[in-house]
């Protein structure tokens, strides 16, 4: 069994708490995690009336931008898509009380990552499960949006499920070389290379240059998902770059021009080698990004208006 491949059979156990500006949705996850407050994904389903899609929103890394983000399921909702924003593994209620959002996700080992993300992606696919239990939205064409790591989980996501039928990938992108040495949000990882190495023996960038040539020329000819497996070093299992060409369905992908947390290269990189996408630079750095949120957001339902075909 290939690590994004789960056991589809396990029961929802589903809980519906009912709010006035949403419903809390919280299932078993089809992984045992590190800890036991992840046991349980919790999704935020804004609904609307007379829907005509339903979209998977993804938050990046860390509790704090969280609520801000949620801003989107409210606007989404209000414009006809039925928005679900699911919390990430490690984070807000599937976090420990003392942790600042996502720190599984930091590490200097591929081996420890390639299992934290994909935990990603399967809470993802499990909300996937969960909407053909929903009558009333079973039969609406599905999207995903992610921001930042969000984004990225969103890339690997559509290439590994294709009942997503549109994505928008906003101030993310890929090539861990550029991430790993140049986001000022992943220090952790690169003292983590400084002190310990990893399995691969990559201590510094220029290690890093050396182990990632020959696959980082290989990402584009790539002929199967199974292939990304078989490059090394095992670093490219996660990264959005090895599932880009496989990513067919149209995407709508936000840059920030002064964007420092995801540097050009990482989002350029991943953009190139989308078979089917549109690119918007927005004048915004990472955070920053917020301000533009009602741009974002109406590009946003245009186009997922005209490619899932809502006249």
């Amino acid at each position: 069994m290939y690590i994004y491949e789960y056991d589809k059979t396990l029961p929802f156990n589903l809980i519906v708490e009912k709010n006035e500006e949403y419903d809390l949705l919280s299932y078993d996850a089809v992984y045992e995690p590190d800890i036991t407050e992840s046991k349980r994904i919790y999704t935020y389903r804004y609904r609307t009336e007379n829907p005509w899609a339903k979209l998977i929103f993804l938050h990046g890394i860390g509790n704090g931008h969280v609520p801000y983000l949620m801003w989107f399921g409210e606007y989404f909702a209000s414009q006809g898509i039925e928005t679900f924003f699911m919390i990430h593994p490690y984070h807000m209620q599937r976090a420990k009380p003392d942790w600042n959002g996502g720190e599984p996700f930091f590490h200097h080992s591929p081996a420890h990552c390639i299992v934290r993300f994909h935990q990603a992606i399967k809470d993802v696919r499990r909300t996937l499960d969960l909407f053909e239990t929903f009558d009333d939205i079973s039969q609406l064409p599905t999207a995903i949006m992610g921001f930042s790591f969000g984004g990225m989980i969103t890339s690997m996501s559509l290439a590994l499920d294709k009942r997503i039928k549109a994505g928008v990938i906003a101030f993310s992108g890929g090539d861990w070389r550029w991430i790993n040495w140049y986001s000022p949000y992943v220090e952790p990882v690169r003292e983590g290379y400084k002190n310990y190495s990893n399995e691969w023996g990559c201590k510094d960038e220029e290690k890093c240059i050396e182990l990632r040539s020959h696959s980082r020329k290989k990402v584009h000819s790539l002929k199967s998902i199974e292939e990304i497996f078989t490059l090394i070093p095992s670093c490219f299992h996660y990264d959005p770059i090895s599932y880009a060409k496989f990513i067919s369905q149209p995407v709508l992908m936000f840059t920030g021009v002064f964007d420092k947390v995801i540097p050009s290269q990482a989002s350029n990189g991943l953009y190139r080698l989308l078979p089917n996408a549109k690119k918007i630079p927005v004048p915004s750095g990472h955070k920053s990004s917020y301000i533009f949120r009602r741009f974002i957001g109406k590009l946003t339902v245009q186009f997922l208006k005209e490619k899932l075909n809502h006249g």
